[in-house]
This record gives structure tokens, sequence and C-alpha cells, in this order.
């Protein structure tokens, strides 16, 4: 053999025998040579003094920290991959919890034949750091794949691979975490309450981890933030490898060797196991229920999480108090009774408390947070002195409470996956969280010894009914819906959908009980169907449209006036999709017979469709909730534009009312990276950012132009909503240059946190922002120029551009109190522009508002409101007085009349059915 080879296989025998003894050497240190009975004696002695045990409590501490931050963060990333539901909610917490489990189980068998465990501890707390920082890396790697991926893929396949995704990314991590259990167990030592201690300081760390991500994500972005923490998490495993060198290399930290019998009877297991199903099954079921309840931002959602588990540690540390054996009959029923009891007190507490009326987040936050204590502490106090006692009964050894840490794990795992998948959509969250209560008293009373507390089961069964179903709305928002009747629910995985109706009539569309998403109210209708007739409109033949949201489907029913049209609308919400079939249909038009819906979170439909449209419409939403400002980022704003034909208009729309200057600047900056000639329109009280696939928008004026020649004067007069095309024409504002500054990027988000501080400490001021808008509107010579308006074209134009300034300006004059000053503006508009749908109405409302004066002065009423309907002949009150007047006076025909036109207009109103 020649020597260079033989020089080579020696090389590699000498380093693999060097790393294999420094391998054996790191986890197994060498220990003096002594008897098992010398052990056990020994192991009383040398074991660590408290300085030490309290050092090893505190890294578990930090340890549950970067855990829980992890997870959060993790949570939040593939949110971005896959959509905001509560089905990648409870895909990542039953990976994680599965991973614990396990992790727990099988790091049990291995810290049996361990003298180091502290020094595993570390590798594992080292190795959970670096996937942390690979994460990223693999995810932002692996976008043209998902991109590709999803392009092949249904909507159940899509979630069927966020499955494996999740499990793939999180299981290994939560198996490491859940390892790391039981040598940390040991390495404190089997003394009494160790348990306790650990898991109790583990889960308070924890809670804490659950607030971390809301102090870095919107100050450092995804990315740094996972790298913050897992800096933290190297940190946690270089102090534990110190403390091993420092205690385990030198002195002979090793306990007795446990009994066999010291595993729990796998009757034990099971009955735990079910318990971690019942308390994951609860906990969702509560994170749906008080999310939806509550302000479902981020802030919130983090502080649901983070009571939870302070709950849980507290509980953990004071179980040492619990003695006595009467604890087994007297935990599952406390446990069982004030989960229904905290049912029944739900809608008074939120009467209780007007979290609408709060003057700042941390009031809201503070305000809420008691409402959860209250509702929920005691519960998971219980629930986390749980463990402790139970594990009393197994001699109080780290083998045991491990054995009971893994299987309660895995069992909330299914508990998961049970509650969100099928006992959720099946009966409802509070039926699930009935279920969860039953099912806790049941199999806490499996340790019972006293027959008599079965007693409590039926008693409790009987408690629950009356509350297994949802309060209605009027219970549950008293301040804002109280007198709502309520007439569709549906819940499924994804959200609950509520249609209610008001006293008058109105029908409201609800998506988990957070602000409203649509009304029949006729002002409501137009500014929904608006939102479909500008970006018809700046097409020049548009052929094909995409609304991304359906709602109520009255926003469709802009499209309309256009024959022939081939409408695609893409929906998540099954409840939203019914609620514009079944319940809306007189004011959307049956809009759902001539279009296609899409069940579809609107980011993967935007990466999975091949097929390109004419026109894309971004509906309108409130962005402070949780996954809604992702719709608002350069990513999503760069894959509309993928779906655009060549000639194709993108308009995302906003209410500017929900935005601070900042956050809105953000947005429009996000916009223009995407669309760098982009422009913007102004309808009332809603912004139009417009882009177009070729990048350029001299055109538009002439497509607005077109559609006279193109339409006869019936869709014309539907296209434009009554209001001709020089109105909408009127309505445009220009570039708004933005300059430098942050925008709102998927990876660091930004708009989802400054904005649910701003709407309660007053930043939310439409005034503020309404000025801000007109110093930045071009002159009308520049418009002119940009439009490339013909000269003979110029007055009208002008008319309706410097009708809609004086409209703005009226209303900020209104805002800071100047009201004569807004009327002698208004009254201008009007003159200028009549057409205009919310000047005309501002002047009609106002002349109705004082018609009780002037019939004061016998003036005619008859005659004031044919005044009114001169101004706005689609003047619903007007119309219904003069109706009223004609039943009176008794003239038949133009009862009939006024009443169809009425209905027409307002076709829910509780007035017709009193008619009938």
């Amino acid at each position: 053999m020649p020597l260079s080879v033989s020089y080579g296989s020696i090389r590699s025998s000498v380093w693999y025998a060097v790393a294999r003894a420094a391998i054996i050497s790191y986890f197994f240190p060498p220990f003096p040579r002594v008897k098992l009975a010398s052990l056990v004696k020994m192991s009383s002695n040398l074991l660590p003094n408290k300085s030490y045990t309290n050092i090893l409590l505190a890294i578990y501490s930090v340890s549950g920290l970067t855990a829980l931050a992890y997870e959060v963060l993790w949570a939040r990333m593939l949110a971005l991959q896959f959509g905001v539901s509560i089905f990648g909610v409870v895909i990542t917490v039953s990976t994680f919890m599965a991973g614990l489990g396990i992790g727990s189980v099988v790091g049990l068998n291995w810290s049996r034949r361990v003298l180091a465990p502290l020094k595993w501890f570390a590798t594992f707390e080292f190795g959970i750091a670096l996937l942390a920082l690979v994460t990223p890396w693999l995810l932002l790697s692996s976008e043209n794949l998902l991109a590709a991926v999803a392009a092949q893929s249904s909507l159940v396949v899509w979630y069927l691979m966020q499955f494996a995704l999740v499990s793939v990314l999180l299981f290994v991590p939560a198996f490491c975490m859940g390892a790391g259990f039981p040598m940390m167990l040991k390495a404190l030592g089997d003394s009494q309450h160790t348990l306790a201690r650990a898991y109790g300081v583990n889960t308070l760390g924890a809670a804490t981890g659950a607030l971390i991500p809301l102090l870095l994500l919107p100050n450092l972005g995804w990315l740094s933030a996972m790298q913050s923490v897992a800096i933290i998490g190297i940190l946690v495993a270089a102090l534990a490898i110190y403390l091993s060198i420092r205690f385990e290399d030198s002195k002979l930290v090793m306990q007795s060797l446990p009994a066999v019998d010291s595993m729990p009877n796998i009757a034990t297991l099971i009955a735990y196991s079910g318990i971690g199903a019942a308390a994951l099954m609860l906990e969702v079921a509560w994170t749906r229920l008080f999310g939806m309840i509550m302000l479902r931002t981020e802030y919130v959602l983090a502080l649901v999480l983070a009571m939870y588990l302070v709950g849980v540690g507290l509980g953990s540390l004071l179980s040492r108090f619990m003695r006595g054996n009467r604890w087994y009959e007297v935990l599952p029923v406390i446990v069982c009774a004030y989960i229904i009891v905290g049912l029944w007190m739900m809608p008074a507490l939120l009467t209780w408390f007007n979290f609408e009326a709060a003057d700042s987040l941390l009031t809201v936050a503070m305000q809420q947070v008691t409402v959860l204590t209250v509702l929920t502490l005691p519960v998971t106090l219980l629930l986390g002195a749980w463990l402790p006692l139970l594990n009393k009964l197994f001699g109080d050894s780290h083998i045991s409470g491990a054995w009971l840490y893994g299987a309660n794990s895995v069992g909330a795992a299914g508990g998961a996956l049970l509650a969100g998948f099928v006992l959720t959509p099946l009966v409802g969250s509070a039926a699930t969280i009935v279920i969860a209560a039953l099912s806790l008293l049941v199999l806490g009373l499996t340790w019972g010894r006293k027959p008599y507390a079965w007693i409590s089961l039926p008693l409790l069964a009987a408690l629950a009914y009356p509350v297994s179903s949802m309060p209605s709305v009027a219970q549950l928002l008293p301040n804002l819906y109280g007198n709502s009747k309520e007439l569709y629910k549906h819940e499924d995985a994804v959200s609950i959908t509520h249609v209610i109706e008001q006293p008058h009539g109105q029908r409201i569309l609800l998506a988990d009980l957070q602000r409203m998403d649509a009304s029949s109210d006729p002002a409501s209708v137009e500014v929904q169907k608006n939102q479909a007739r500008l970006p018809l409109l700046l097409h020049s033949e548009p052929k094909s449209v995409l609304l991304l949201g359906l709602g109520t489907g009255i926003s469709a029913a802009g499209t309309l006036a256009y024959p022939g049209l081939q409408r695609t609308a893409v929906e998540l919400s099954q409840g939203a999709i019914q609620a514009a079939r079944n319940w809306f249909i007189p004011v959307n038009g049956n809009v759902m017979a001539q279009m296609e819906v899409v069940r579809d979170d609107a980011r993967h439909f935007l990466m999975a469709s091949q097929q390109q449209y004419d026109v894309i419409i971004g509906d309108l939403f409130h962005p402070d909730l949780v996954g809604r400002s992702a719709l608002l980022s350069v990513q999503q704003f760069a894959r509309a534009r993928g779906r655009l034909t060549e000639s194709g208009v993108f308009v995302q729309w906003l209410a500017v009312n929900q935005f601070t200057v900042e956050a809105f600047e953000t947005v429009v900056r996000s916009f223009q990276q995407v669309f760098p000639q982009a422009v913007v329109f102004v309808d009332a009280f809603r912004v139009a950012l417009v882009g177009t696939k070729a990048g350029t928008t001299e055109s538009l004026a002439k497509s607005v132009l077109t559609k006279s020649s193109l339409l006869d004067d019936v869709q014309l007069q539907k296209a434009t909503g009554g209001e001709g095309v020089w109105t909408w024409l009127g309505r445009y504002w220009g570039t708004l240059p933005m300059g430098a500054g942050q925008v709102q990027d998927e990876w660091a988000p930004r708009i989802e946190y400054e904005l649910p501080r701003a709407r309660y400490s007053g930043q939310l001021d439409l005034a503020v922002i309404l000025n801000y808008l007109l110093q930045r509107r071009p002159p009308v010579e520049e418009a002119l120029q940009q439009l490339q308006i013909l000269p003979q074209q110029t007055k009208r134009f002008e008319n309706a551009y410097k009708a809609t300034e004086l409209a703005h300006k009226s209303w900020l004059a209104f805002l800071t109190g100047q009201n004569a000053k807004a009327e002698k503006m208004l009254q201008t508009a009007y003159q200028t522009n009549p057409k205009d749908r919310w000047i005309g109405f501002a002047v009609a409302d106002g002349a109705l508002a004082s018609l009780d004066g002037i019939a004061s002065q016998q003036y005619d009423e008859w005659q004031v409101l044919q005044s009114v309907l001169k101004v706005r002949p689609d003047h619903p009150e007007a119309l219904l007085r003069l109706w009223r007047l004609s039943q009176a006076r008794g003239d038949v025909q133009h009862a009939a009349e006024y009443r169809a036109r009425f209905a027409e207009i307002d076709p829910f109103s509780k007035a017709l059915v009193k008619a009938q």
C-alpha cells in the first residue's frame, strides 16, 4: 500500500479517536472508581448547594423565555408564508407540544446514562439557537420554491404542506427543549419540590418570552429579532457549560439511581395525557373566544398567552403549600367549576369594561389583563399545580416528573388539533370550553379517593349546559350592538362570522366580532361599490377583475355595469361567502351568481394563480388587526403586480381614519417601491393607491373618458354611481412623493405595532391626515398636465377638481370647529360640481337637519323635502318622509312612487316591514 494512503488512514483514525475521546469526555466526564453503595451515600453530601441551585433555576427561567420567544417568532414567520388563521396557530402549538413531550421522554432515557446533564442541556440550548439562526436563511432562500409549489397546490394541499413544513422546522427544536427538561431536573437533584420549582420558573420565564417579540419585531424586524433571541440562547448554553465544568467535572454531582417503580403506571400517563389535551383544548378555545371579543391585535394575543403561562408557572411554585390528599378530589372540581362560572361571568365583565372607550393602549391592555385574570388565572394556577402534586404520588423524582411532563405535552398536541379542527368547527368555541372543563373533571378524579366527588359531575354538567353555546353579539358587545338581532353565525377553523340586524333594519357583517366589515346602510353601500367603480374606470377595456376580499359582495356589485366582465373574488372566510350569498342579495345585486368565488388566502392565491387580470382590487380592512398588515407589504404588492396583464391596473384602498401620517406614508412608500409611478385618488375619506403594470399613468384620464363612448347611458350611470366621469377624474390627487424612509416589509413589520398604540393615544386624528392630504395635492395646472387633459376638456375637469378640494377643506373646517366657514365652502363646492355624491349629500343633510326649525316658521314640509330631492334624488330620509306624508294625505300614487324609490335604496329598512 502506498505510504500516502497509509498515512492518510492513520491520520483519519487519529482524528476520529481524538474526536471520539473529546465527545466522550465532554458528555461523560471521568469519575473516580467507587462502588454503587458509595455513590448513594456520597450523593447526599455532594449535591450542589443552594446558590448553585438558584443559578440553575435562573438559567432555566431564561431558557423558558427564549423557548416561547422562539415559538412566537416562528409562528409569526410561518404566518408570512401561509397567512394568519387559527389553522396556523393550532399546527404550530401542536407540533411544538409534541416535540416537547417526545423530547422529554427520550431525554429522560438519555439522562439515566449520563453523568454530565448540564452539558447535555447546554448542547440542546446551543442546537436550538443554531437552528433559530439557520431557519430565516432557509425560509428566505425557499420563497421562490414555495411560490412554485403554491402555483400547483389547492388550498387543502397548501395547508398539508404547511403542516409538513411546520413539523420539519419546529419539531426538532421543540424536541431539544423537551429533552433538556429531564437533564435540568437531574442537574438540580431529586430534592423535595425540585420539579415544582423548575417547572414554575421555566413557565414564568416563558410568559416573559411571549411578550418579548412585541418589543423586538417592530424595532428590529423578524430576522434581527430571531438573532437576538438566539444570542440569549447561546449565552444560556455557555453559562450552563461553565457551571458543568465548574461543578460536574470537579465534584461528584450525581444522584442515586432511581427505583424502577418511579415511572408512573400506564393508566396515570394516559389520564394525565388526557388532561394535557383538555388543557390545550381550553387554551385554543380561550384564545379564539377572547381574541374575538377583545381587540385582536398583536398585543392582546400576546397577553392571552402570557397570562396563561403566568398562571401555570405560579401554580407550580405554589403547589408546595398544597398539602394533603384532599387536593386530588378538590382540584379537578374547582377547575371545572371555575371554567364554567367564567363562561357565565364573561358577558357581565365585558359590559363592565368598555374597551372602546379607553384613552390609551396601556389602559385597554390593563382592562383586558384584568378580565383575563378574573376569568382564567384561578384555573391556570390549579393547572400549573397539577403536575407537581401528581408527581408526589411517585416519590417526587425527576424520572416520574419527566414521564408525566412528556405524556401531558403529547396529549396537549392532540388536544390542540382536536380543538382547532374538530370541536371548534363542529360545536363552537363555548362548547369546546365546556367539553374541556368536564374532561378535566373526569380525568382529574382518576386519582381521587372519595367517591362522593363524582356527584359534582352531573351538577356541573347541568350548570354548563346553558353556556355551551356562544352568547349573542348583543350580550358580548352590548356597548356597540346591544339592541341588535343575530341573523346568522358561522364558525370554523379560520374565523367566526356573524350577520346582525340593527333596530332600524340595517345588516352588518362582523368577522371574529371585530370592527365592522361591511354594512347595508345606503351610504356604506355606495362607498363599497365605489371600490370597484374607480379601478374599472381607470382601465380602458377591462375584460377581467380580481377582488382580494369579498365581504358582503357589495363591492363586487360595483362591477355589474360591465356586461361580460369575468369576475373573480378571493375570500378565506366561508362564513363571509355564505353571508354574501344568502343575507345581502338585495344590496349586492346577487353578484355571486355572476362571479367565481375562490376560498383561499389572498397571499397564497396570488402566489398560486397563473391567471392574469386586467384589474385587481385590494379591499378595505382594518390594518391594526393581526395578520392584516401583511396585505399592505412590499411583497404583497409585488405579488399583485405579477398577476396583472400588460395593461393591468392594481388599486389598493385605504381608510384614512385608520392611519397616522407616519403609517400612511409607510404604506404609500411600500406601494411606490413596487409601482414607482403610482398615483392617488381620494374618494371622501378613502384613498386609492393606483399602480399599473406598464408603469405609466398618463393614459388614466383617457381610460376614464373612453367609458363615455363604450357604455350606454344606463351602464355609465351605474359605472360612475351617477356622478359622471369628470367627478371621478376630479378626485385625482397626484403622486404623493414620499422619499426615503421605512416600508412595510413582511420580514420587518411596522404598522401593526404602531397603529394600536396610535388608536388609543389620539394620534388617529382625521383632521390631521386630511390636512396632510390637502397640503400635498398638486395645483390644478399640474393635474391637467399630468393627466394630459385636452384644452376643450379643461373647464369640466377644473370644476370637478376644485369642488373635490373645497369639499375636503369644508370637512376639515367642520372637524376643527369652523362651522360657518365649512358651510360656505360646501355650498360653493355644490355649485361647482352638483354631481358629486358626497358634496350633494352633505348639502342635503344640512337642509334636512334644519327642517324642524324651518317648519316652525310656517314653511311647507313637502316643499322642503322636494328641494332636498333636487339636490340628491336618492336621499333615503327625504324619500321616507315624503312616502309617509303622501300616505297621510291619501295620495296613493305618490306614496307608491316614493316607497318604491326608498325600497330600492334601503331594502332592509324596518319602515318597509312595518308598512306591510
